[in-house]
């Protein structure tokens, strides 16, 4: 099947030269004698654009001679306009001189206010990742890269099928929200498994904002967003190659074209992850890693229009197959209650589109709609389930003198969603009726960006939704922002958020068929009310810059759902908290760059997030109390770079059973991996290093292995303490060190 796809590629490729143009721009970024890799240029007045490769060079195609004007931009440079005359088949404008931004890294950004700003003029804060992080430490999925950014913590919750969700500030990843170019292609089932089919060799960069953000995203941004920008097909590369393997026998490939210059440009984008040899390393007898085949395939379209407004739409789809469970386990097992597994075949289409109308001001539609398949055995309980999510959204801005600018939409989301379990019963008597869970959920919004002074700058915002259980739900909001230059600024954030439950999200241990699960009274939605305040200070130089980026936080819960383990260790009791949860906290963020070599970014996340009830306070499970990450990058002669990346994580509290002899509270560690790169010339580089080169692993991640289907547990003499088979203990990979390596050609 692969080698099918490589020759449709290739000859794909091969057509590409016919819609060659007539007239070739060449040009160099640089900046004090180095390359600027990455930077964006396109034709002032159209959408035709490109960006350099790995060493500043870029090419850029006109049909006619004539006057032009190049618009370059570069992360952490400043804007700059080229003025030239095209008259002959070939230019070489040469070197052109991009200067350092006094104001730090200066990306775009949308997902605090659904309009495009400058990260220094938005009124929220927002954090940015950008491929050129990816890169610093590769992966072949989403789910591990945003680990990189202090604050955010991808969770995995099940120590065999290694499924996984990604949390924000402590709080549970049903409280962060992911969109795909601004929709929410990720929700409900798909949270658990939808990111790991994110290759990050389709995302231009991620924006997260941390604190609910409902008023204008709606149902399930309570604790935070994440947001997945994916590459724009006309400033994305001609062809783009990224090969990977590990020491574990871990195989990734990433591959992407683009074609059509004129009035169409297409960007098509094939994942391919292969993991297929069990590993058991800590010697329980189980995969240390769970097994996994996936293929992810997107194509993205962009139309050129004459007045530039905005007119795309992209599909993916993604086939994933994946197992863990006893070394011995086969396809042949699924079900039995022979050898225990847990096998999971995911099956999952999306489709993405946003037109901006022809008419005065700036009116733009959004449309998307996905399909999830999931078809599964955790051990001997079948897990089935279907979701389909219609999303669309009509919005629109308008600016009302020199100061207001006013950002109002329509939205409306519709979830249909059926599995096997209690989740879609209805019950009539004793006979059992299935029930599809459906939720329309529509709603309107309204916000005004205010720049009261030069310096002070005020939003607000509100949305109202309508739930057909629960009726109107508010969502108000306020945030200000004082920046007398630009080396301080200051945001104050203040927010509500709310969400309607899914089941299946609230914990994946509900469905690892070593729990059952109950629920007490109707599930009522969860409240939040948030606020941040968020501090900055750069200290800008020619040769130096360093910056601090400080938080504090603190959220407050209502109606939150917590699921119960400790009345009884063989179930999952699920009910509205009957008091309240608080997730607050402060976070530091350090930024250097000391010379050309050498560029550091540290943080460090102070975190207390606890339930009370009945007057009673406990900790959440998985929210350790301090954390932090590193990313170190130094660049040696001959194009050498070395990369240091790693998190760290202090003690966390854990899922326990009865005189368990495992403790409640993790140990500190600290996840630390080394890169070395090398560019050979503009096209093409290797890389190759060490991940987790601590080698550190998780002690017992699973209870009583040797008997997951709990024959003996009843038995004294071989289980005293009435130990149950368990999964939930999981805080950590359960995989050591290991080496990889890889290479990287891209062809602009």
């Amino acid at each position: 099947m692969m080698f099918r796809w490589l020759a449709i590629l290739s000859v794909m490729t091969l057509q590409l030269g016919s819609f060659a143009q007539d007239i070739s721009i060449r040009g160099r970024f640089v900046s004090k004698g180095s390359a600027v890799p990455y930077a964006s240029v396109a034709l002032k007045g159209s959408s035709q654009g490109t960006s350099s490769d790995m060493n500043g060079h870029f090419m850029i195609e006109l049909e006619l001679p004539g006057n032009y004007v190049l618009v370059a931009t570069g992360l952490g440079f400043v804007r700059k306009e080229i003025s030239f005359k095209a008259t002959s088949d070939a230019m070489d404008l040469g070197d052109i001189e991009l200067v350092g931004d006094i104001n730090g890294l200066e990306e775009v950004v949308i997902t605090g206010t659904m309009r495009e700003v400058s990260r220094s003029d938005s009124p929220v804060s927002v954090e940015v990742i950008t491929p050129a992080l990816f890169r610093k430490n590769p992966s072949p999925s989403l789910f591990d890269a945003v680990g990189m950014v202090n604050g955010v913590r991808p969770q995995i919750n099940c120590s065999v099928c290694n499924t996984g969700d990604i949390h924000i500030n402590g709080m549970e990843g049903p409280y962060t929200m992911v969109l795909i170019d601004g929709m929410p292609i990720v929700s409900g089932l798909s949270t658990v498994y939808g990111l790991s089919g994110i290759p990050t060799s389709l995302v231009e960069r991620v924006e997260i904002v941390k604190g609910p953000g409902s008023s204008l995203y709606g149902s399930e941004a309570m604790g935070g967003l994440v947001n997945v920008i994916t590459k724009d097909p006309v400033l994305a590369p001609r062809a783009v190659v990224d090969l990977m393997a590990t020491t574990y026998q871990e195989y990734n490939a990433d591959i992407g074209l683009r074609f059509g210059q004129k009035k169409v440009s297409d960007l098509l984008g094939v994942s391919v992850f292969n993991y297929s040899v069990p590993v058991d390393h800590n010697n329980d007898g189980f995969t240390d890693v769970t097994l996994q085949e996936r293929v992810s395939l997107f194509n993205k379209f962009t139309v050129r229009r004459p007045d530039s407004k905005v007119a795309s739409i992209a599909v993916r789809y993604v086939h994933e197959d994946r197992w863990g469970g006893d070394m011995k386990w086969t396809p042949a097992f699924a079900g039995s209650d022979s050898l225990y597994g847990e096998n999971i075949a995911t099956r999952r289409w999306e489709v993405i589109g946003q037109y901006q109308l022809p008419v005065p001001g700036n009116l733009t539609a959004q449309l998307s709609a996905n399909g999830h398949q999931q078809r599964s055995f955790y051990g001997t309980t079948p897990y089935d389930a279907d979701q389909r999510v219609f999303f669309a959204q009509l919005y629109g801005s308008k600016r009302f003198g020199a100061r207001h600018d006013a950002l109002y939409g329509l939205a409306y989301r519709y979830t249909w969603y059926d599995d096997n379990t209690i989740g879609t019963a209805r019950y009539e008597g004793e006979v059992r009726h299935n029930a599809p869970q459906i939720l329309p959920l529509p709603g309107l919004f309204l916000q005004d960006e205010w720049s009261v002074t030069e310096t002070h700058k005020l939003l607000l915002g509100y949305r109202v939704d309508h739930d057909r259980n629960h009726g109107l739900v508010q969502s108000p909001r306020i945030a200000y922002k004082w920046a007398p230059n630009g080396r301080w600024a200051v945001r104050a954030n203040f927010g509500t958020g709310y969400r309607v439950v899914n089941l299946f999200t609230e914990e994946h241990a509900a469905l690892t068929g070593s729990r059952q699960v109950l629920i007490e009274g109707d599930l009522l939605p969860e409240r939040s009310l948030n606020g941040t305040l968020n501090i900055i200070r750069k200290w800008p130089g020619e040769k130096r810059f360093f910056g601090l980026d400080g938080s504090l936080f603190y959220t407050h819960f209502s109606n939150r759902i917590l699921p119960d383990y400790t009345t009884d260790q063989d179930q999952i009791i699920y009910r509205n908290l009957n008091g309240h949860g608080t997730s607050r906290g402060a976070s530091l963020n350090l930024e250097a760059r000391i010379g050309n070599p050498l560029r550091v970014i540290a943080g460090a996340t102070w975190m207390q997030v606890f339930t009370v009830q009945d007057g009673i306070s406990s900790t959440q499970y998985f929210a350790p109390e301090w954390s932090g990450t590193i990313t170190a990058s130094y660049e040696f002669p001959k194009q050498w770079t070395a990369d240091l990346t790693g998190q760290w994580y202090g003690p966390m509290r854990l899922p326990i059973q009865t005189n368990d002899f495992r403790p409640e509270y993790s140990p500190t560690y600290a996840l630390i991996n080394l890169q070395v790169t090398h560019k050979f010339n503009d096209r093409f580089e290797c890389y190759g290093g060490v991940k987790n080169m601590l080698n550190f692993m998780p002690r017992d991640p699973l209870m009583r292995p040797s008997d997951p289907f709990d024959r003996n547990a009843n038995d004294p003499s071989t289980n005293p303490n009435g130990y149950t088979f368990d999964t939930s203990y999981m805080y950590a990979p359960v995989q050591g060190a290991r080496g990889f390596i890889g290479v990287r050609w891209a062809l602009n």
